[in-house]
């Protein structure tokens, strides 16, 4: 008979017990008991987000990036969490008759599909393998020549075809990458630094966008040292676009990056910002949705920036995220090796052995004789655990190479 008490390894937010609730009504209470501060905070606010957060958020990540070139307000915009902006992203920055092909990393987050048909792309996902260092970009690369020697050779004379109108805060990409560079959902992958020059590299000359969801990056452990926090983050996508080479070739740049506090401090607080360029950004927060029913989440906004007034988010990420999601990696690596080593399954990443771990996932790689599916519906039945399965990885929607 299975436990009554159900276990859910499929969720990625951070535990009840991690929740960083009395601060949070700390700040909830500051920001309405404050005049100035509330009546903004109702109010639809500035289409670029709650101003103070911005601030707060451009000082908070040139500390913990230590980017070559500070980062500014003009460079982020508040979201509604990284799917919301991801939606946004595609509204304004793609248009089905111009941009070609969302090409997406495979294994991938399996709820990012749906985004993408709800915006026009169904049938027109291409999936992008990787290996230790990431997504394979010369496989990218070579596929997108491929394309673009197709495209080529049909071209027809005259005025190309188009859903949206022009806009100047907007620029129409050929094509969309699609990837989470830092401890990949499923696969816990991490992107070398010489794969995301190099993508950064063939983004250019293709004139593709690269949305980097860097949901992740604060929950890293390193490898078998204590967890590397402040200044010692990888470099992300965006932050090489700005210097690498000279910098963007267009004032839109050929990077996103799709931050969100659903990681660190629940999903339910509906918080995120995206990083890009000074024209993207503005082009970003005139998505119409936001035109018309204001700043994302613009009160949540003013509780979330007082726990960057204190430096609060940073202490809380040091000495409880990191330390106890490290704890928590370690146990479930240790069972799997305990339990599961001797049958075949291998899994990463290993905290023991990968260069880098972190993130909320570990992959499980099973041997031939089983499959996901079977897996996972003897978990649930036998013990009551949920675990991801096919569903971290459907293969119906994209078109492999």
């Amino acid at each position: 008979m299975a436990p009554t008490t159900q276990i859910d390894l499929f969720q990625g937010w951070p535990a009840t017990a991690m929740l960083p609730v009395e601060r949070l009504k700390q700040a909830t209470n500051n920001a309405l008991s404050n005049k100035a501060i509330f009546t903004e905070g109702f109010a639809y606010g500035p289409d670029e987000g709650y101003s103070p957060l911005r601030k707060n958020m451009a000082k908070w990540l040139s500390q913990s990036y230590a980017p070559a070139q500070p980062i500014n307000a003009e460079r982020i915009c508040i979201t509604g969490g990284a799917s919301q902006n991801l939606a946004c992203v595609l509204q304004v920055f793609t248009d089905p008759a111009q941009t070609e092909i969302i090409w997406i990393v495979e294994p991938t987050y399996h709820l990012v599909f749906r985004v993408f048909e709800d915006a026009g792309f169904s049938g027109r996902m291409r999936g992008i393998p990787e290996d230790g260092d990431g997504m394979d970009v010369d496989a990218l690369e070579l596929a997108l020549d491929d394309v673009e020697r197709s495209r080529n050779s049909s071209r027809q004379d005259g005025q190309e075809k188009t859903y949206k109108p022009h806009r100047p805060y907007r620029k129409i990409y050929k094509h969309l990458i699609y990837c989470v560079p830092n401890f990949s959902n499923p696969s816990g992958t991490t992107m070398s630094h010489s794969r995301r020059e190099a993508l950064i590299r063939v983004a250019r000359k293709h004139n593709a966008l690269v949305v980097a969801d860097d949901v992740y990056d604060f929950l890293s452990w390193g490898a078998t040292h204590p967890a590397n926090t402040g200044s010692q983050l990888q470099p992300r996508l965006v932050d090489i676009d700005r210097v690498i080479d000279g910098g963007p070739e267009n004032r839109f740049g050929n990077v996103v990056s799709n931050g969100s506090f659903s990681k660190l401090i629940g999903p339910g607080c509906r918080v995120g910002w995206a990083e890009g360029t000074k024209d993207f950004i503005y082009g970003l927060s005139q998505a119409g949705s936001t035109r018309s029913g204001g700043a994302p989440s613009q009160l949540t906004s003013t509780f979330i920036n007082e726990l960057l007034e204190d430096n609060f988010l940073s202490e809380y990420i040091a000495s409880i995220l990191v330390p106890e999601g490290r704890r928590r990696h370690c146990l479930l690596a240790s069972a799997i090796k305990t339990h599961l080593g001797r049958f075949g399954v291998s899994f990463t990443p290993d905290p023991e052995t990968s260069p880098v771990a972190g993130g909320y996932y570990v992959w499980v790689q099973l041997p031939e004789a089983l499959t996901a599916t079977q897996v996972c519906q003897q978990a649930l039945e036998m013990q009551n655990l949920i675990l991801g399965g096919e569903k971290a990885c459907p293969r119906s929607r994209i078109y492999r190479l």
